[in-house]
């Protein structure tokens, strides 16, 4: 019983402080979504953490983050005070275990994240029922484990989350289908049969009359041209790519019914393709119907989750500058307000050989304040990304204020490579491009006229880690049926790294 009126006195003063926190937020015009504050265990907060949201579909890597955040939990090595979803309304998890201090400092932060997410361009085509939408898909996942069993399906994930981050977006070709498929109707012909099954009857040369596959989500698959003869078999896409592509298309011309000199080949993608993983849902032969919804639901959920990390110093910085104003705006006791130096201290730590987002985004909005005033700063929220955050707003004395360098490795050592600030800022923007990850493209998905997948990395200075390639590529095969390739760059060589599924080869280009 006094268990019970404890918290809920606790409850009581909680629900008083979000009110006020909630009406300074206001006044000093921040605008965010109507919020849904739950009160959380450790396990809970981790379990969430772990995945990103509170309803995504199981996987292994997710159970292992989460092991690897409860051990640092354990140990007292860090730990999460909350987390925010991007959702209309906005859905706030504080961790059980804080003071009234702490979960006020949290509410403070989640609103700055809430009017981030409302009003920042890049997050304005997000899908703000992503909650409900991966409910969904998760239950649909669940549904395949038991129709082709759990081994099968985890496998399937572990390739399609291997490339999840090369998609394009912003791009519109999830719902319209990429520019050049109805200038070029002829690519439709790679995917004639992609939606039936590879493997068991579907033997080469066998016949069938069955009717062509379905477009799935409006854009998979194509019917053949009108007096055709329609090819069955294991290879009836390359047959068809070929003809295609060749601009034969079973037709002759000329005296005598010679054949017609074939035009120039037509590449295919005509130009290198941004959305890696798109491009494989689309245009795979070697995909079932449930696994093209799956890729469909990881495509789907890292556009979601994109402009996050696009925009992790602005976001983390415009939370932890407002958090700051608001308590400092708070009657708080003495005590409270050396609990709030202290942790505010916590969250504003320099990283060893790293940066931390929260100080570094703080920095720079409060340099933009000094500069153009709380209009500049709403401005900047509004427009900017990481990447054009820094490089219209990172100053020289945010730089020397942080002491912050570019270091590097030169003969097995580690050492500082300049302190200049204007290269300190190229650094900054380079690790940012792209959300952090190395931009791949499709460069032909015909090549060498086999159907085979050429990707090519867009060299910008670091190099691949040949490990990752050579782990990553056979997830790639599984998802495309046939060889793959990836063009990269090593010590100033251009090198292909292939996989056939059964062997890797790595060759260098002349």
């Amino acid at each position: 019983m006094e268990g019970r009126l404890r918290r809920a006195e606790e409850d009581a003063r909680l629900k008083e402080r979000i009110e006020a926190v909630t009406a300074i937020a206001r006044e000093m015009g921040l605008d965010f979504f109507p919020m849904r504050y739950h009160i959380i265990p450790a396990d809970v907060m981790l379990a969430i953490g772990a995945s990103g949201m509170p309803t995504r579909f199981s996987h292994w890597q997710f159970g292992k983050a989460f092991y690897r955040m409860k051990l640092h939990y354990d140990l007292g090595l860090s730990k999460i005070y909350e987390l925010v979803i991007n959702s209309d309304p906005c859905e706030a998890f504080l961790y059980e275990g804080n003071s009234l201090l702490q979960n006020t400092v949290i509410v403070a932060h989640v609103l700055a994240h809430s009017d981030f997410f409302k009003n920042n361009v890049y997050f304005s085509r997000t899908n703000r029922r992503m909650v409900d939408s991966m409910a969904a898909s998760a239950e649909r996942i669940r549904r395949y484990e038991i129709a082709y069993g759990e081994r099968r399906v985890e496998a399937f994930l572990d390739a399609a989350l291997s490339i999840q981050e090369h998609i394009d977006p912003y791009g519109t070709a999830r719902e319209t289908g990429f520019w050049w498929e109805d200038a070029d109707a002829f690519y439709d012909a790679a995917v004639v049969g992609s939606d039936r099954r590879i493997e068991g009857s579907d033997r080469q040369g066998e016949a069938g009359s069955a009717e062509a596959p379905a477009r799935g989500d409006g854009r998979v698959g194509g019917g053949d041209p009108p007096g055709k003869k329609r090819r069955w078999g294991l290879f009836v896409d390359l047959w068809a790519l070929d003809e295609r592509l060749s601009g034969n298309d079973g037709k002759r011309s000329g005296a005598g019914g010679a054949e017609a000199e074939p035009p120039a080949r037509r590449h295919f993608p005509p130009e290198p393709e941004k959305d890696v993983l798109l491009f494989i849902l689309r245009f795979s032969t070697a995909l079932e119907p449930w696994q093209r919804d799956i890729l469909t639901i990881v495509h789907d959920e890292m556009r979601y989750f994109w402009p996050q990390l696009e925009t992790k110093i602005m976001n983390e910085g415009w939370a932890t500058y407002w958090h700051r104003k608001i308590m400092q705006a708070l009657p708080l006791s003495p005590e409270e307000a050396i609990e709030f130096a202290r942790m505010h201290a916590e969250i504003v730590k320099p990283y060893p050989g790293g940066i931390n987002p929260y100080l570094l985004g703080w920095k720079m909005f409060e340099a933009i304040e000094a500069k153009s005033g709380r209009e500049g700063m709403f401005e900047a929220r509004e427009l900017d990304n990481d990447v054009s955050f820094i490089r219209n707003h990172l100053t020289e004395e945010v730089v020397r204020e942080l002491d912050l360098f570019v270091y590097g490795r030169k003969d097995d050592v580690w050492q500082v490579e300049t302190t200049d600030w204007t290269a300190v800022r190229e650094a900054l923007i380079r690790q940012r491009i792209g959300g952090g990850f190395p931009i791949i493209v499709v460069a032909d998905g015909d090549f060498e006229r086999r159907g085979e997948l050429l990707l090519r990395h867009v060299h910008d200075g670091p190099e691949l880690d040949i490990r990752s390639i050579e782990q990553t590529l056979p997830h790639v095969h599984r998802l495309w049926g046939r060889p793959v390739h990836l063009e990269t760059v090593l010590e100033g060589r251009p090198v292909r790294f292939s996989y056939d599924g059964i062997r890797h080869d790595r060759n260098v280009l002349a």
